[in-house]
């Protein structure tokens, strides 16, 4: 894996949001950035050789905006820029294999339950190798807090080790929400205290000047991290696919939290639980 956060652009709002959050971050982790802007012509065709192509021409026009944004926002973190070409998914989740981060902006309509994700998004978050960071402009994430969903997978652990690198990275808490359906519900490992308790131990270990702080809940894994979600920096959860076929669908819980969560989420999803299942706090 190569030593860089990557972050798509289409020239919007939304786009704006992802890049400024994504330079903000690779200020964090003294990483360089790599924006990329992808051109499909699948609707349109491609152009006769002799023609100049107007997706390549608008492209480069975003992609050197987007440079000038996160230069604006963060002076000090190497840039570069990356045209590409073919289904905008499909070419960021392959952006995705050989980088530390993916960062794209969620596209939709807001609404009382919240915004609806578009396509880009949904393909990217939890189908990608690694972490997939969502953001929305008016749910920038400003608070003092990582929240991280924790279950007793082993789903949960990259989500674990990126939730506390984040931590680290801003000097901030970490707030680790564990749902339970039932307050009968106990330890896969009885005797040995709860679940939240024992999976934090190692990660406490290696990460001791991170202030952790454990959130038992109980009731649906959902509705407890939306509401942890409000005023935090970013909510990171895990995902899991169910084979070949199911590593292309996001769980439950990914899907909701993606759409109602009140601020970034990042979804992630490490090579070594691909497929076996999709798992974010509490069952997705």
């Amino acid at each position: 894996m190569d030593e860089y956060i990557v972050v798509g652009t289409d020239g919007s709002d939304l786009a704006v949001a992802a890049v400024r959050w994504a330079a903000r971050d690779a200020a964090r982790r003294a990483l360089p950035l790599r924006i990329v802007h992808v051109v499909d012509h699948r609707p349109y065709g491609v152009p006769a050789p002799d023609q100049t192509d107007p997706g390549v021409s608008a492209g480069e026009r975003m992609l050197r905006q987007a440079a000038g944004a996160a230069g604006e926002c963060e002076p000090g973190v190497a840039v570069v820029t990356a045209l590409a070409e073919g289904p905008p998914g499909e070419v960021l989740r392959d952006q995705a294999a050989t980088a530390a981060e993916l960062v794209v902006g969620s596209r939709g309509v807001g609404g009382p339950a919240g915004a609806l994700l578009g396509s880009v998004p949904v393909q990217t978050a939890g189908h990608a190798p690694g972490a997939v960071v969502v953001v929305r402009p008016e749910r920038a994430g400003s608070g003092r807090e990582i929240v991280v969903g924790v279950d007793d997978s082993p789903g949960c652990e990259p989500a674990l080790e990126f939730a506390f690198e984040q931590a680290r990275a801003r000097g901030c808490a970490l707030r680790a929400v564990h749902a339970r359906r039932s307050p009968q519900e106990r330890s896969s490992e009885p005797g040995t205290g709860s679940v939240l308790t024992d999976r934090l131990a190692g990660w406490r270990e290696r990460y001791p000047d991170v202030e952790v702080r454990e959130d038992l809940r109980h009731g649906p894994p959902v509705p407890a991290l939306v509401d942890a979600s409000v005023g935090a920096h970013l909510l990171v959860v895990g995902s899991r696919g169910l084979g070949a076929v199911g590593s292309l669908l996001l769980g439950s819980v990914s899907r909701e939290v993606l759409h109602h969560a009140q601020c970034p989420v990042a979804v992630v999803r490490g090579a070594a639980v691909a497929g076996r299942g999709d798992s974010t706090s509490g069952r997705a």
